[in-house]
């Protein structure tokens, strides 16, 4: 039976903090359409990274943002900072699963919106989906780590939401629809999001595709993979032995599934200089749609 969990949105938005940094790029200049949803890589490493922010990111629509993990530690204050973003402006977060590089940095996410939420700043509620094992992670480590007068938010207006395999919930601007990418190391979900202009995305997580999950995935507008390293440096990384891809894995899983376009993160860092050109080259021998490799703090219109 399908989970569904309503989800208010709250349109109001509050004014970004004085001196905030914008993002140091963005893959399409033009003025944003009404309906238009902007992906935020706040990090594009993987977990052992140092040159780069662990992979987490938000998806901003017309009036909400999503934030997706949070990487490792406190780091994504800076991240958050760096984008523009206030943590006043987030209602709504995704934890895709418990490995370090993903979930340490939501005890500092729970911190700043518990402290902003005793200051008066945060108005409404801050949900956590995730799904039933992280919920009951988070919920320890916040009881046990927050300060008393930050804890007594958690169940009130701080909301830990277990998702099930196949939920459907409404949050942000989105439809999502999570799903079991049957991970070999610990218990990960991925999503499906239904955009406000039509278009869809689907984030695997940061493992190789799952073959049942091919009726989520399939003719998606933009499917969003990680890519440890380059298939031609398979040997010098060893991506198959901890369970991820290469590039041309993830450009031939996107061909297979007849999606349009191919973002590709959750990397090495020993190149970033040449990530970019070098992931992209290895990935167009195998997929001819949109392949982007973005840095961090990259902003790409979806």
């Amino acid at each position: 039976m399908t989970e569904v969990i309503e989800t208010p949105v709250s349109k109001k938005r509050s004014k970004k903090t004085a001196g905030s940094v914008k993002p140091i790029r963005k893959s399409n200049q033009s003025a944003k359409a009404p309906h238009q949803t902007d992906l935020i890589m706040l990090g594009t490493g993987n977990a052992m990274v140092t040159e780069c922010y662990n992979t987490c990111f938000i998806l901003a629509g017309p009036g909400e943002k999503l934030l997706v993990d949070a990487g490792g530690g406190n780091g994504i204050m800076t991240q958050l900072k760096k984008a523009g973003i206030a943590i006043c402006d987030i209602h709504n977060m995704i934890v895709t699963h418990a490995h370090t590089d993903h979930v340490l940095g939501v005890i500092w996410v729970m911190r700043m919106v518990a402290s902003a939420m005793e200051k008066g700043h945060f108005t409404g509620c801050f949900r956590i989906f995730c799904h039933d094992g992280v919920a009951e992670l988070l919920t320890y480590m916040g009881r046990r780590l927050l300060a008393k007068n930050q804890r007594r938010h958690i169940g009130e207006r701080l909301l830990i939401v277990p998702v099930s395999d196949g939920a459907r919930i409404y949050a942000a601007d989105f439809n999502l629809t999570f799903f079991d990418i049957h991970s070999t190391k610990a218990r990960q979900f991925g999503f499906r999001a239904e955009l406000p202009d039509g278009k869809t995305l689907v984030c695997l997580g940061d493992e190789p595709f799952y073959e049942g999950n091919r009726h989520v995935v399939s003719g998606c507008d933009w499917l969003l993979s990680e890519a440890f390293c380059l298939y031609a440096d398979r040997e010098i990384y060893h991506p198959y032995d901890i369970s991820h891809s290469t590039a041309k894995d993830a450009a031939e899983v996107a061909a297979d599934l007849g999606v349009s376009a191919l973002v590709l993160y959750h990397t090495v860092d020993d190149n970033l200089a040449h990530r970019r050109e070098d992931y992209t080259a290895e990935a167009a021998g195998y997929f001819d749609g949109r392949i982007e490799v973005p840095d961090d703090l990259e902003i790409i219109a979806l």
